[in-house]
This record gives C-alpha cells, sequence and structure tokens, in this order.
C-alpha cells in the first residue's frame, strides 16, 4: 500500500508558499495527520566556476537560522523560466553573468515536508555585469548577503564535511555539479 489522502485543508498562505493538512492513510493501512508545505514557484540555484576552478558562495544572514549562512547564489523563479532565474538570482547576489549556463539537475531536498521542486546550474564564463551603480550592492543589502568570495572546488567540499557550509540546497547542488564535472565516482 501506498500513502492516501482521505483529506486536505489549507492551514495558511501567502502569495509564496501554502501549508495545508492532510490527513491521510499511511502505508501502513493506519490514520495520520501529515502537515505539508507547498513552495508556489520552483527554486534555482547556480553553482557559478571561474577558469580557476573556484566555486562562487555567498555569506547570508537568513531570518530562520542567523547570520553566516555558507551557500551557492539561488531563490525564486518568481513565474521566470528557470534559466532566466538563475541569470537573474546570479546577476543580484553577485554582479556578474555567465556566457555558459548547463542544467545540472533538478531536486526537491526538502521532500520529507515540501513540495518545493529546485533547478541547479552550473554557471561557467564569468564577468562582471553592466549595471546600474550600486543595484547590486543594493540587492545584496535587501537579501542580507554580506560577503561574496572565491574558493577552489575542493576546499569548498571541505567547507561541508567540516561543517561551514550546513545549507541542505547548496550541498546537493554542490553534489549535483560535482557529479556533472566527474568529481565524484
Amino acid at each position: 500500500m501506498t500513502w492516501r489522502t482521505v483529506s486536505s485543508r489549507t492551514a495558511y498562505e501567502n502569495p509564496w508558499i501554502r501549508v495545508r493538512e492532510d490527513t491521510v492513510l499511511r502505508p501502513d493501512g493506519g490514520e495520520g495527520t501529515y502537515g505539508v508545505l507547498e513552495v508556489r514557484r520552483p527554486s534555482v540555484f547556480v553553482v557559478a566556476l571561474d577558469d580557476d576552478d573556484r566555486l562562487l558562495l555567498v555569506t547570508v544572514d537568513r531570518y530562520t537560522t542567523g547570520p553566516g549562512s555558507l551557500e551557492v547564489p539561488g531563490g525564486g523563479t518568481d513565474g521566470d523560466a528557470p534559466l532566466d532565474a538563475a541569470r537573474r538570482e546570479l546577476l543580484e547576489e553577485t554582479g556578474l553573468e555567465a556566457a555558459e549556463w548547463t542544467p545540472v539537475g533538478r531536486m526537491e531536498a526538502l521532500n520529507g515536508i515540501a513540495e518545493a521542486p529546485e533547478h541547479v546550474f552550473l554557471a561557467r564564463g564569468l564577468r562582471p555585469a553592466v549595471t546600474p551603480a550600486g543595484a547590486v550592492a543594493a540587492s545584496q543589502e535587501e537579501e542580507g548577503i554580506s560577503d561574496v568570495r572565491w574558493v577552489p572546488f575542493g576546499e569548498a567540499l571541505g567547507l561541508v564535511a567540516a561543517g561551514e557550509v550546513r545549507d541542505g540546497e547548496t550541498i546537493a547542488a554542490l553534489a549535483l555539479a560535482g557529479i556533472h564535472l566527474g568529481r565524484f565516482a
């Protein structure tokens, strides 16, 4: 037997998410309650690598977890196609644009509690974008980004192993990019 929804009600919603509470029949046949977070639009994550095999990481102050979260650039699609959103997020968070974009995977990093599809892209051929003065700084301030730095790809994996990169979506995005690049057997 598989999970079966008996009934469902919306507990909360806003323009970005909906939280629903489902009465379910579990695989063992018993009845239960399941809370599900629905993210209304997919997210994107950008693994940006330069010609020296360095990865771009941003340091973000997250409302939920506090300051100091090391992450790859990313965010919501806001109704855009995933690639367009990835380009926008890279620009807003780092001031860079990329000449080469490769989709490296889709994931659902929060699948135990959420319906939140995510797209991961590898960006190469990076260069500073031409933007209005102060636009990137204003976007970074709004997002809570306090630092943008380059880290050798292997060192980034060491930061994951050391617990300095704790964001699950960043960890999963690095894994997908590493697999695509042949870094993992």
